[in-house]
């Protein structure tokens, strides 16, 4: 074997390493947690995603518009400093209660900005809200929230 195909195959190598690492850290929590993903409420999706926590609503930042213009694209971002390994997103105006599940890498800084899907707020003035949950490293449950209003038809008149 000469030196290039040796080199050559040791990059290759231990650029695997990582990616497989990560794969095996990393949970599909569509696979193993399906009824979450059916829950109509906020409470049952958290139920069948973590079962009976009791979060400290501390630690977690949830910043959303106060009333978002365009229901089919809501900006919503999450900061925390707690080391944490799942951050989940929940909301409780759209059918399905449960948005997305992350799981935090090793020393991974949780920075996160999506945007979200919304229905438009009912017309008895209800307004929506935004959970988000996050699993500590110590075991402990963390929870942040924030309300928010849809506008209807996509514009806030």
């Amino acid at each position: 074997m000469n030196r290039r195909k040796f080199l050559g195959l040791g990059i290759l190598a231990m650029a695997a390493i990582p990616a497989t690492l990560s794969a095996i850290a990393s949970i599909d929590f569509r696979a193993t947690k399906p009824d979450a993903w059916k829950a109509k409420t906020v409470d049952a999706a958290v139920k069948a995603l973590f079962g009976d926590i009791k979060p400290e609503d501390k630690g977690i930042k949830v910043k959303a518009p106060k009333v978002a213009s365009n229901g089919g694209s809501v900006p919503v971002s999450i900061k925390s400093d707690l080391p944490l390994k799942t951050v989940a997103v929940f909301q409780n105006m759209d059918p399905e209660s449960a948005v997305a599940v992350f799981n935090v890498p090793e020393d991974g800084i949780v920075d996160y900005f999506l945007k979200i899907k919304l229905k438009a707020t009912d017309a008895n003035g209800g307004n929506g809200v935004v959970t988000v949950i996050g699993e500590g490293k110590d075991g402990k449950f963390y929870k942040g929230t924030m309300s928010l209003q849809v506008a209807k038809g996509g514009c806030e008149g």
